[in-house]
């Protein structure tokens, strides 16, 4: 299995007035509670159902597959994660807020941008309008599914908004296929051209706040080669 059992938590559930507990790491379980799918031998210690995890008390087979109608363990397990309580530390959950917290500002800085000058937030500049603004955040919910909510709330602190630009991009037939999957990685193709002497064009839409990252990714690769302009 993927987890020890001194690193793990117990999530559990009541059906029928029965119990049932698991022992499952908790960033695995947040990821379920979230919508992804996870590997369930990364999931769990084992694959016991338990009326008591504490005092090792197994819960007998019929009660599991009466209470929740299979006997498939990743379908049971799942249940229990997603309908009943993950019991996370203080400690634990604190530190999952401020991991989520850095996710949200990093993509809110990557992606948005200063109307007034076109230039990106830093990302320390985005978690004190977070601060300040008093977001809060949870981590049953991924960070890209709290960027809208985050966004309105800082608004009212900082002039922010997200905007798209398009780049049109040649790169020298020495360094087109690294560049090619650097490009591909920033944002949404609109086309490419492979050109006859090697190089690779194409034009592709970009957050703005991306716009400086792109370019410092190009040149370094191309030694200041790359052609890059906004289209």
């Amino acid at each position: 299995m993927g987890i020890s059992a001194d690193k793990a938590v117990i999530a559990k559930i009541t059906k029928g007035g029965e119990k049932f507990e698991i022992l499952v790491d908790p960033v695995k379980a947040l990821e379920v509670k979230a919508g992804k799918d996870v590997n369930i031998d990364e999931l769990i210690v084992s694959r016991e159902i338990y009326e008591d995890s504490h005092k090792g008390l197994r819960a007998p087979t019929d009660k599991v597959n009466k209470a929740f109608g299979t006997n498939d363990i990743k379908e049971i397990v799942y249940k229990i994660i997603k309908q009943g309580e993950v019991q996370l530390t203080t400690d634990q959950r604190r530190e999952m807020i401020e991991t989520t917290t850095k996710a949200v500002a990093s993509i809110i800085s990557k992606q948005g941008v200063n109307p007034q000058t076109g230039l990106p937030h830093p990302a320390d500049r985005i978690l004190r309008a977070m601060e300040q603004a008093k977001v809060k955040l949870t981590i049953e919910k991924k960070p890209e599914e709290q960027i809208e909510s985050v966004l309105e709330a800082i608004q009212s602190v900082i002039p922010i908004k997200f905007e798209k630009i398009k780049l049109a991009v040649r790169i020298p037939p020495q360094f087109a296929s690294k560049g090619s999957s650097i490009v591909r990685n920033f944002g949404k193709m609109i086309k490419e051209e492979w050109k006859n002497d090697g190089s690779y064009a194409c034009m592709i839409e970009i957050p703005a706040g991306m716009q400086q990252d792109i370019y410092d990714r190009l040149n370094t690769l191309t030694h200041g080669q790359v052609e890059v302009k906004k289209c």
